[in-house]
């Protein structure tokens, strides 16, 4: 939705013969001035805000480190092992250990290593 400006009605401004040398000039009608007039400012009642209760709308029992969602952070959980198998077959078969693509950085050596295919 556009903006709707309305001029106010007691706004100082440069006279007419001048206004329209400005547009003329500006190649639009200028209407934005640098004062602050009524016109130009948001209502000075403003409306309440209608808010749904929250985590924070409690009075008592409502400490910060209870809702900070930066300690609420766990170690990743491990959702699925490759290396088991999950359906038992006659043969006795070795468990090959994926390759990674790229490369890895080894933090105790500071030595990058490269998979090992197998």
């Amino acid at each position: 939705m556009p903006y709707s400006f309305r001029k106010p009605e007691k706004v100082r401004d440069v006279t007419k013969l001048i206004q329209r040398f400005r547009n003329w000039l500006l190649s639009h009608e200028e209407t934005k001035l640098n004062h602050r007039y009524e016109g130009y400012l948001a209502k000075r009642t403003q409306p309440l805000p209608n808010l749904p209760p929250g985590v924070s709308s409690k009075l008592s029992s409502n400490y910060y480190c209870t809702r900070d969602g930066r300690r609420e952070v766990q170690p990743p959980t491990q959702v699925f092992d490759a290396s088991q198998k999950q359906l038992q077959s006659g043969e006795v078969s070795e468990v090959k250990k994926a390759t990674l693509p790229g490369f890895q950085y080894n933090w105790s050596t500071g030595k990058i290593e490269y998979p090992k295919a197998s």
